[in-house]
């Protein structure tokens, strides 16, 4: 990291089921009876909650004592202001990852696994005993980074969001969306369908992992540091208005994908974030392909 700041390092989490339980229920003798009403135990809830916080104690303590830092919860994200100079750490399941990377230009994140062998580790790839060492790495630019390719969606009015895992363009409500879809060939076809997902390689692994498993000869699947897409119609109704034929497909580097809307209200929204989103009115046109900027993950090297 050049320049005459220290480095901040930021720490990214969200708070555990038994934070937002106690929030609901108050107690937690009133938070245990609603986990006793569904068959589950509050003493394997403490614990995860138990292991996120000594995870984030340990962060904690790995910072230099010389250097700045900051904490932003996920749900605050939206107004909190990145600097340059920034190494974030995101403590918690992959999805946290996702969640951040939309905010960022070109900071480093290392994603930090509070409970190894519980999360799949696609985006968090390290213990929090690891932070320590690697943080005089990532400052110096010596650690390992993987760009990864994001997905961005762009409405003609110029509003515009970005996503790691996928975007996601349908009704809110994941009903029949009637819509005109456009391919890189120039193909057309008018739809009524529960929405269309266009995923990255890191995506790949979510959602369109989930629907490429119901469409045998789809399209290859990208890796996660390549520069290609892939989109899905999920659910296309053939009707003597709509077509099933343009229903999946993979992007090059540079093609897109286009969706006028044919309803009143179809929104756009990235990573399952559905409370941020942007909304298309009838005649509205989304164009969606390969975003400029990628998540620079820290990998071990």
């Amino acid at each position: 990291m050049s320049g005459t700041l220290a480095p901040r390092v930021v720490v990214v989490s969200r708070r555990s089921e038994l934070d937002e339980l106690l929030v609901r229920h108050g107690t937690r003798a009133a938070a245990g009876f609603y986990l006793r009403q569904r068959g589950r135990d509050l003493d394997e809830v403490a614990a995860r909650h138990d292991a996120l916080h000594a995870a984030l104690t340990t962060v904690g303590a790995a910072v230099p004592a010389d250097w700045r830092r900051g904490h932003v919860d996920r749900d605050d994200l939206a107004r909190f202001l990145f600097a340059p100079e920034d190494i974030v750490v995101a403590v918690g399941q992959d999805g946290l990852v996702a969640n951040v990377a939309k905010y960022l230009d070109r900071q480093p994140v290392v994603g930090v696994d509070p409970e190894p062998g519980r999360n799949a580790g696609v985006l968090v790839r390290f213990a929090p005993a690891a932070v320590a060492r690697l943080l005089p790495a990532v400052a110096a630019g010596r650690a390992a980074v993987q760009a990864r390719t994001m997905v961005r969606a762009v409405l003609d009015d110029g509003q515009d969001l970005v996503g790691l895992n996928e975007v996601y363009v349908g009704h809110p409500s994941h009903q029949s969306a009637r819509y005109v879809l456009g391919t890189p060939g120039g193909r057309r076809e008018r739809h009524s369908s529960s929405g269309v997902v266009v995923g990255s390689g890191t995506g790949a692994t979510g959602w369109c992992a989930s629907i490429a498993r119901e469409r045998p000869g789809g399209p290859v699947l990208p890796g996660p540091a390549d520069e290609a897409l892939c989109w899905f119609v999920r659910e296309a109704w053939p009707s003597p208005a709509t077509g099933v034929e343009l229903t999946g497909g993979r992007l090059a580097a540079g093609e897109s994908v286009e969706l006028t809307a044919e309803g009143e209200r179809l929104v756009v929204f990235a990573d399952g974030v559905e409370t941020d989103h942007l909304t298309m009115a009838w005649g509205q046109r989304v164009t969606i392909g390969t975003a400029t900027r990628r998540l620079h993950l820290v990998v071990p090297s």
